[in-house]
């Protein structure tokens, strides 16, 4: 089940994502199926006609995991972490399919970092590897942009990782999904730039759940980034960068200058 975000210039709603004889169509849900269920209204939209917006919204937090790829913690000449090394992201900074990326002052060595996103379902803590699926909504697709060079200098993260818009997700959530060895790519402007699998993860989906809320609630809606596969690099101004996930879809941004 495919569960979109979308607005029609109006308040925004959420809908399944489907067929109709060829035709991709969303059909409205009522309320936030994250709290409410799923109920259909029997209004249906055509997909093109409608603007995608962020399919979750945290209310709490999202969560990163840093050099959960072997090979990217060694393109960037940093030691495989013996635990998730997490770092968290403010719910300001996540941003929908289509929405700019803006090139903020502060940096001049803007990166993207195409990702699987894990969307939390319950309230839980203390989850066992084991229990971990039960607790899991969902999977979309993220950019986890950086600001390379401030990661750099400042120490810690916050700045390079929390800006506003450096949380690009979508383009929906999909419930029905094996996340264990999944294509990762990215592409910049048409270029592969990242061509990876969910199954080179050093730490896999429920080890990460396990791990995080060993420490810390999740809350319905908080989402987990689980890493980035090698060949992360720069996006300049003007660059549309797509990251794909297999059996979800495509999140697609461009950047911008910012205002």
């Amino acid at each position: 089940m495919r569960i979109a975000r979308f607005t029609t210039d109006e308040d925004p709603r959420f809908g399944l994502v489907g067929d109709d004889n060829g035709v991709p169509v969303i059909a409205v849900i009522t309320g936030d199926p994250l709290y409410a269920g799923i109920q259909l209204t029997g209004e249906k939209l055509r997909l093109d006609e409608v603007r995608l917006l962020a399919p979750v919204l945290p209310r709490s937090k999202v969560v990163g995991i840093g050099r959960n790829y072997a090979a990217h913690a060694a393109e960037l000449g940093n030691e495989v972490p013996s635990e998730p090394l997490v770092f968290l992201k403010p719910n300001t900074s996540v941003t929908g399919p289509g929405d700019p990326i803006q090139y903020p002052s502060f940096t001049e060595d803007l990166h993207y970092e195409g990702e699987l996103a894990v969307v939390i379902g319950r309230i839980c803590s203390d989850v066992p590897v084991e229990d971990a699926a039960k607790v899991i909504y969902g999977y979309t697709v993220a950019n986890d942009v950086t600001a390379r060079d401030r990661q750099a200098s400042d120490g810690q993260w916050a700045r390079a990782k929390g800006a506003d818009g450096f949380c690009p997700l979508g383009p929906w959530i999909e419930t029905d999904l094996d996340p264990s060895d999944l294509r990762l790519t990215t592409t910049r402007n048409d270029e592969v730039c990242q061509d990876g699998r969910t199954s080179s993860m050093i730490f896999g989906v429920a080890e990460l759940i396990a791990y995080v809320s060993g420490f810390m609630t999740l809350l319905p809606g908080d989402v987990i980034l689980t890493g980035t596969p090698e060949g992360v690099g720069p996006m300049n101004v003007g660059d549309e960068v797509s990251v794909t996930v297999e059996g979800i879809g495509t999140l697609t941004n461009k950047v911008v200058p910012r205002d």
